[in-house]
């Protein structure tokens, strides 16, 4: 009898060594891979303007800082409850007070890795593998991503103007009926949109979310970021939402990687035993940090006013380079504007506007796999004058194109 030769007897017994179908069946951020190119470009000596990322250029609040280098000066830097530091959950629960007038108890205040790691957790606990979750189109990508890695099955339900780039009570309502979800997601302010949910608008989707029985998910991660009216919290509407919030925006402390979760009581527990297991606690130090920041709005407020003079920059200059479609801008700092006059192809269009006028941008194919090829992000996070040359640059190459 013929013996297998050594290799094919390993192979027999060893495991394919490659990613796991799971791994890679989640797109790419391209919002993040357009910026490694134009750091690459910078590092280079390139000049480039960075407007394809949604991070302040500005640093953190000065009381994050200090607290953070007194506690660093101590030593005691060890683990926190995997909860998070009560005095940080206490105060986190005090700013609804305070913000929105809503009474939410510190026990329900989750400490999170930044927004991502609350997803992460928000998702584990309330959803059971393939379950179904409606997310709006054009959204965050990062959504689709964290549903798809966790066994769980993202619904896109396309927004448009009749809903004003909103999903809506009706659009979740539909899509339950023709196949049960367990969750919608929403957010307001909405990346890459910047659009604002009317308050009647969430509270419809509120009600209609507990009348089917499932759960209201509120990304608010842009709270404290908008320019007309301020937005409203899914708390006023159904105490049972689970809320998503993080420091990395309002408080421009995006590498301190912090944020929280208002969980209902019932998922508290749960929650807290998967981040027990999964990442112990968030940083001591951004938890500490964290703390100072909400007792230091003079800095946040003093960006939010910067990114209004941005936002009045961009919404004069694109319409006169030729963007005759733009996105209501209520909050946040982006601009989604159609391409289509210049292109059928977004992604060849930024990645050319990269390459030949040093201006980073994000394709929409990043936010809307069905229409994004028409639509391109432009993030307003940086200073006046780096607006002001991108508008300039993109003048003098368009014409070209």
């Amino acid at each position: 009898m013929t013996q297998p030769s050594r290799r094919s007897a390993e192979a027999l017994i060893a495991p394919d060594r490659s990613a796991s179908a799971r791994a890679l069946g989640v797109p790419p951020f391209l919002a993040l891979d357009v910026m490694a190119e134009a750091k690459a470009r910078r590092a280079a000596g390139e000049q480039v303007c960075h407007l394809e990322v949604g991070q302040p250029s500005g640093p953190a609040p000065r009381a994050a800082c200090e607290a953070t280098a007194r506690l660093l000066a101590t030593g005691e830097v060890g683990y926190t409850e995997a909860l998070g530091r009560p005095s940080l959950r206490a105060r986190i629960a005090r700013r609804y007070a305070e913000v929105y007038g809503v009474a939410v108890p510190p026990e329900r205040i989750v400490v999170t890795t930044g927004s991502s790691g609350g997803f992460t957790l928000a998702f584990l606990a309330a959803f059971a593998p393939g379950a179904r979750v409606a997310i709006p189109s054009p959204g965050y990508p990062a959504y689709r991503a964290i549903l798809l890695a966790l066994g769980l099955e993202p619904v896109e339900l396309a927004t448009g103007p009749s809903s004003r780039w909103t999903m809506t009570a009706e659009m979740v309502a539909a899509a339950h009926a023709e196949t049960p979800l367990a969750g919608a997601l929403a957010m307001s302010p909405a990346n890459p949109t910047g659009v604002v949910t009317a308050p009647g608008d969430l509270a419809d989707l509120a009600a209609t979310c507990r009348r089917l029985g499932i759960w209201l998910v509120s990304d608010e991660i842009y709270h404290g970021l908008t320019y007309e009216a301020p937005a409203a919290t899914a708390l006023a509407f159904d105490d049972d939402a689970i809320i998503v919030n993080s420091f990395s925006k309002y408080f421009a402390m995006t590498g301190w990687r912090i944020g929280w979760l208002v969980a209902p009581e019932r998922l508290v527990r749960p929650i807290e035993r998967l981040a027990q297991n999964l990442v112990i606690s968030s940083p001591t130090l951004s938890q500490a940090g964290a703390e100072a920041a909400l007792d230091d709005l003079e800095t946040p407020e003093a960006y939010r006013a910067a990114y209004a003079a941005n936002r009045a920059l961009l919404l004069e200059g694109l319409p006169r380079l030729g963007f005759d479609e733009i996105l209501p801008v209520d909050g946040a700092f982006y601009a989604y504007a159609n391409v289509a006059r210049f292109t059928n192809d977004s992604s060849a269009f930024a990645k050319a506007l990269l390459a030949e006028a040093g201006v980073a941008i994000t394709p929409g194919i990043d936010f809307d796999q069905a229409r994004g090829r028409a639509y391109v992000r432009l993030s307003f996070a940086g200073s006046e004058a780096e607006v002001a040359e991108a508008l300039d640059r993109m003048a003098r190459w368009l014409p070209k194109r």
